[in-house]
C-alpha cells in the first residue's frame, strides 16, 4: 500500500488566499485554526492505493465546531509558554486530523 496525494497548485493558491484574507480580517485570529484547515486540505486530497491499484480516498471529519476545545486547550498552553506551545501545538494538530480520518 502507498498513498498519493493529488494537490494542484491552484488549489493550494486559492487556499492560501482564502486564509490570508481572513487573517486580516480577524486581526490574526484565524490563524489559530489555520493548521486544521491545512491538515484537511492535504488529507482529503490523499488517497491510499492498495496492492490492486485501487484507490481509496481518506477522509478527514473534523470542522471549525468539533475541534474547539481542542483550539482552547492550546491556545491556553501556547499563552501560558510565551508562545512555544505552538510549535507543539502543530504536531498535535495533525495527530487529531488523522485520528480523525477515514478511508472511504
Amino acid at each position: 500500500m502507498r498513498l498519493r496525494a493529488d494537490v494542484p497548485i491552484f488549489d493550494i493558491l486559492g487556499h492560501l488566499i482564502i486564509w490570508v484574507i481572513l487573517s486580516f480580517i480577524t486581526v490574526g485570529i484565524a490563524l489559530i485554526f489555520f493548521p486544521y484547515s491545512f491538515s484537511k486540505f492535504i488529507i482529503n486530497r490523499t488517497y491510499l492505493i492498495d496492492e490492486h491499484g485501487q484507490e481509496h480516498k481518506l477522509h478527514c471529519n473534523i470542522d471549525l465546531f468539533s475541534n474547539l476545545g481542542h483550539v482552547i486547550l492550546w491556545l491556553i498552553i501556547s499563552i501560558i509558554t510565551f508562545g512555544l506551545g505552538y510549535i507543539f501545538y502543530f504536531y498535535r494538530v495533525w495527530n487529531y486530523a488523522l485520528c480523525h480520518s477515514t478511508i472511504e
